[in-house]
């Protein structure tokens, strides 16, 4: 898939999601607003962070996409990571505070405080936002995976962060309007747990997206396949200094290759070829490969003169 096309694909899906959520904003604000529902309010905002985080991934991703240049000879993948930092981030500050909202309300209810009970609209508002946020979530990540955008899966699980809150919302307001008055602190607590679970996938997000930041290795399954592709070539005898990592959407990965010293050099670079043709059909084919080619050990069975590395 190009560039351009990977692009556009990403684009479709942000806008996709962008109607939803500005349909979900206008709908729930004027839902708790009139239903007097403050956990309705709260996950307007919610839905309103989504937009914040569907402009960073169109910015971002368009600035990854471009191509390698004189001051960026590894490409700009990296800047794709950076937006799905910044997203977890933003998920993180939702998240604390929805639970601090949650936890002062419920505070102020042990204290002897009441809180207004909720009306059927806003109940209906969080039904429609739980259904909507995840068909979002669903076709995000689909496309996400399918393109292999980290930002793209970042922004879905925005989406069900927002489709979980609601979970919260819906069933505090719909245990307070079944239960009376005296239950409505049933919302708040809703909510703190659903911000409990918003926090630890934002957490996970920001985490995983620092790892890359800070050039962490590839998985010990994904070098163990990179070995045992290297290997399945004629003539290779050993894998070392194997050196792995992540660029946005890519993957990056160094190598030493031991083979016998009187190989032709024309007939070692047919070899490289045929390598770094296996591991980008598994890996992708924006793989960036390096491999270093060395003649075998004495002990290997090689004369002296054919040693190095």
């Amino acid at each position: 898939m190009s560039a351009n096309h990977r692009e556009r694909a990403i684009r479709r899906v942000t806008l996709a999601g962008s109607a939803v959520n500005v349909a979900l904003v206008a709908f729930k604000l004027a839902a708790g607003v009139v239903g007097c529902s403050a956990a309705m309010v709260a996950d307007a905002v919610h839905s309103l962070s989504d937009l914040l985080t569907d402009a960073v991934v169109l910015v971002f991703v368009h600035i990854s996409e471009k191509p390698e240049d004189a001051d960026h000879d590894y490409g700009h993948g990296k800047y794709e990571t950076m937006a799905s930092a910044i997203i977890g981030m933003v998920l993180l500050v939702v998240g604390a505070a929805l639970c601090f909202d949650g936890l002062a309300r419920i505070a102020s209810v042990a204290a002897g405080g009441s809180l207004a009970q909720p009306g059927a609209i806003a109940l209906v508002a969080a039904l429609a936002s739980i259904a909507l946020k995840e068909w979002a979530y669903r076709f995000t990540a689909r496309a996400g995976r399918r393109l292999g955008s980290p930002a793209v899966v970042a922004n879905a699980w925005h989406h069900r962060s927002d489709a979980l809150s609601s979970v919260g919302t819906a069933m505090g307001i719909g245990g307070a309007i079944a239960l009376g008055c005296r239950w409505t602190v049933l919302d708040p607590i809703a909510a703190v747990i659903v911000s409990l679970l918003i926090i630890w996938q934002a957490v996970r997000q920001v985490r995983q997206a620092g790892d890359e930041l800070l050039e962490k290795s590839l998985p010990d399954d994904a070098e163990g396949r990179i070995r045992r592709l290297a290997l399945e070539e004629p003539g290779v005898s050993d894998v070392h200094h194997l050196r792995t990592r992540r660029i946005g959407s890519s993957v990056a990965m160094e190598m030493h290759l031991r083979m016998d010293g009187r190989t032709p050099l024309a007939e070692a670079h047919a070899h490289a070829t045929a390598i770094e043709r296996r591991l980008r059909m598994e890996f992708g084919p924006h793989t960036l490969i390096s491999l270093h080619m060395e003649p075998l050990k004495p002990a290997q069975g090689q004369p002296d003169g054919n040693a190095a590395g």
